[in-house]
């Protein structure tokens, strides 16, 4: 059976670059994609879209 907090799949926190301090909390497959993740997400905060970079 996998393991829950498995090691190919980690949580991360994709951290808004609008300097709002908005976060999403999302996994990720550590094979596919070894470099940080950089997403364009909506920010509530500012009301639009923006990057969003992977921070551990």
């Amino acid at each position: 059976m996998a393991k829950k907090g498995s090691d190919v799949r980690p949580i991360v926190k994709l951290r808004s670059t609008a300097g709002t301090g908005f976060t999403y909390v999302t996994r990720k497959n550590r094979r596919n994609d070894p470099d940080r993740m950089v997403l364009r997400k909506y920010d509530p905060r500012v009301r639009r879209h923006v990057e969003f970079r992977e921070e551990r």
